[in-house]
């Protein structure tokens, strides 16, 4: 997956994200899920755009880095919406999914560029 792609995917994360936040109870619960979701949600995608401009692989590193605390962020909020039962398990299960695989992505591109960095 090239750089173009992951920046689609990211954003269309976040465009999903916002969309699962918006539908979740009007409770004090749910509006503090719902600005969490969003947030980490949109940073995910914010923060790889600021990674494809890095101008070093440190900086790269780094700024991969938050991208992925973000994305298991999202992840860690959509399991919670399923624990506290705020909305149907199968209405975020594609999202988990996305989340595991984005981290994964993430994960494997630090693990290369750090490795990279050491030779």
């Amino acid at each position: 997956m090239n750089k173009e792609e992951l920046k689609r995917r990211t954003k269309e994360f976040a465009h999903r994200c916002v969309k699962l936040a918006m539908s979740l109870p009007e409770t004090d619960l749910g509006r503090h899920i719902r600005s969490q979701l969003i947030r980490c949600g949109t940073s995910v995608a914010a923060n790889y755009r600021a990674t494809c401009l890095a101008q070093s692989r440190a900086s790269f590193i780094s700024k991969l880095s938050i991208v992925l605390e973000e994305t298991d962020e999202s992840y860690f909020w959509l399991e919670f919406i399923v624990d506290e039962s705020l909305l149907k398990r199968r209405l975020v299960d594609s999202l988990l999914k996305e989340a595991e695989e984005l981290t994964a992505i993430f994960i494997s591109s630090r693990k290369t560029a750090r490795s990279r960095n050491n030779k």
